[in-house]
């Protein structure tokens, strides 16, 4: 999977925008935290842990990994890297559940 072309982090609503070829998606900084793929993480979701993601979590920093990105949340957590195959689906995911096409917004502000 191929790195977006470009990456947007807002705070304020706690959105994280990714633009690809096919249009801007956008995750939130909730969706992204419960769904972090570190070792820890995972595991409490395979043995049926629910974990609660405040509402307020949001985003602190982005590192490049090359193959994706790390997540720095305000809760503190930073283990996860997100490869960028993982962020497509979860975009993909987002729009399904939604039922909404995956292109959740075009370049240029349409849909």
């Amino acid at each position: 999977m191929n790195a977006p072309q470009a990456i947007r982090n807002l705070r304020g609503p706690g959105q994280l925008l990714l633009q690809w070829e096919d249009g801007e998606h956008s995750l939130s900084h909730t969706r992204l935290r419960g769904a972090c793929p570190c070792s820890q993480c995972r595991a409490a979701r395979l043995s049926g842990v629910i974990s609660l993601v405040r509402d307020d979590v949001r985003v602190q920093r982005i590192t490049s990994q090359g193959y994706g990105v790390q997540l720095v949340f305000s809760d503190g957590h930073e283990r996860g890297i997100y490869p960028w195959a993982y962020l497509r689906d979860l975009v993909i995911h987002n729009a399904i559940s939604s039922g909404r096409s995956p292109s959740t917004r075009r370049a240029g502000g349409g849909r």
